[in-house]
């Protein structure tokens, strides 16, 4: 009886770090959203503006360099303006994106307000992290870091799934028999507004990091919203983070440097960064569509795939949010990696054996078909336990306080730069090399994921963030 306040008290400071984390948590579901919208209009874009490979490539990587550029300057944006307010830039940024990228007139203008987007995408991707991490409990950090890849694989199954279904009403991308006499892949842009402006609605209802919140020396404010999401030992918790956080000391890029570029944490965050995107995940998110139909599928049942997926993706991220916390970060990677190994490795297979049909494109049938999508969706599911959230997870985590804003915010960019790398040269590298050997260097980089967080990935879990190096 004694202890029913204090657990009564610490059950209320759980649901309310757990709301607080879900609504910071909708930038990942824009995040994904706007990422993957594009899968199901890339074809239909392509022909409305008539490009080949290159500009179609562009018109879906060079979103990613706004991101890239958004997560960069994020962490000189968070440390002058808190957590808060970035958030609530990017959803005017995704707003923006969402209406302009329905009433594109060139591919260039259509390109930029893609571009719009992925700076929201960017400030998003690097902020909500560090939010989630900063303001959550130590033994649950890795559970709700991980609603930041549930929010983003939610985004990417319901842009999907909203594909699918204005497709199936359409009957086509292209078709302008739907509302307002517009083509349907506008509309698959003008859906991603109304969540847009929900998630700025949240994000003028959660509170501020407490970390910031002391380092701007509002130790009063910082002690209300410590004392509602630790229920005890707040005074102890704000001398620690005042330590740790060296107040006369600012955070900068320079902070980030050492002995070869960059301090060795450093290296192991851009490490992570960069091989999460190099196993080529985004290839199934934005050329989904496209990579089923150029093996034999109808535009319908290829949308209907990525929808699949998506739920795969889903289920997955679930796997990683009841395990994170008992099994670690590093277990989870180690056995994500060695599964996106095997399951790239056996589509490198499939698609360089695969018969060619009278294009020239390889065409999949019968059992080496159902192989192939069965291996698709295992790929799916090894990233999705794996290196989608813990990624994330440990990037909002591994970095000591004075410099996790920079830190996450080169991070990040790093990994939007990797991603645009992909993306961009997926087009015309199938051209050029075939599906067979384009998956084959995923299958390689998934092969060093495994090596490099055997050998330089520390593990994390159920340490304070003051206790990071």
């Amino acid at each position: 009886m004694v202890n029913a306040p204090l657990e009564g008290k610490q059950s209320t400071s759980v649901i309310f770090v757990l709301l607080i984390s879900a609504a910071a948590a909708l930038g990942g579901f824009l995040f994904g959203f706007d990422t993957a919208v594009i899968n199901g209009a890339v074809v239909a874009l392509g022909e409305h503006f008539k490009v080949g490979p290159v500009l179609v490539g562009m018109s879906v990587s060079l979103a990613l360099m706004g991101s890239a550029v958004g997560a960069l300057s994020s962490g000189f944006i968070s440390d002058r303006y808190g957590r808060v307010k970035p958030m609530l830039l990017a959803a005017v940024m995704f707003t923006a994106s969402g209406i302009g990228s329905g009433f594109p007139f060139t591919v260039w203008d259509f390109i930029f307000w893609r571009f719009v987007g992925g700076m929201g995408i960017g400030l998003a991707s690097a902020i909500t992290p560090a939010y989630i991490a900063e303001i959550s409990p130590a033994n649950l950090r890795g559970r709700f870091g991980s609603l930041q890849q549930l929010a983003i694989v939610t985004g990417i199954f319901i842009a999907m799934l909203s594909n699918y279904m204005l497709v199936k009403i359409a009957g086509g991308s292209a078709s302008m028999d739907l509302w307002l006499g517009a083509e349907t892949w506008r509309w698959m842009f003008w859906a991603e507004v109304p969540p847009a402006l929900l998630y700025g609605f949240a994000a003028l209802m959660i509170p501020e990091s407490p970390r910031y919140l002391i380092g701007t020396g509002r130790e009063r404010e910082a002690e209300s919203v410590l004392s509602r999401v630790l229920g005890e030992r707040v005074l102890e918790k704000i001398e620690e983070i005042k330590v740790t956080l060296r107040v006369e000391n600012g955070s900068s890029f320079a902070d980030l440097k050492g002995r070869f570029g960059f301090t060795p944490i450093i290296w192991v965050g851009l490490g992570l960064s960069v091989l999460q995107q190099f196993v080529g995940i985004n290839v199934i998110f934005y050329y989904g569509s496209m990579l089923w139909r150029s093996v034999g599928f109808s535009e319908e049942n290829s949308l209907w795939i990525t929808v699949i997926t998506g739920v795969v993706n889903i289920v997955t991220t679930l796997v990683a949010i009841a395990f994170i916390d008992r099994v670690g970060r590093k277990p989870l990677l180690l056995l994500g990696s060695a599964g996106m190994l095997l399951t790239l490795g056996l589509l490198a297979f499939l698609f360089a054996n695969a018969p060619l049909d009278a294009a020239g494109h390889p065409a999949l049938s019968g059992s080496s078909a159902t192989t192939a999508l069965v291996a698709a969706n295992l790929y799916v599911f090894c990233f999705g336990f794996s290196w989608g959230p813990v990624v994330w997870v440990l990037l909002g985590e591994m970095f000591n306080n004075r410099v996790r804003a920079s830190a996450l915010a080169l991070g990040a960019g790093a990994q939007w730069v990797a991603n645009f790398l992909v993306s961009a040269s997926f087009p015309s590298l199938v051209e050029w090399a075939g599906l067979g050997k384009t998956y084959s260097i995923y299958a390689f980089f998934a092969a060093v994921s495994f090596l490099f967080v055997m050998f330089f990935v520390r593990e994390t879990r159920g340490k304070e963030l003051e206790e990071m190096e």
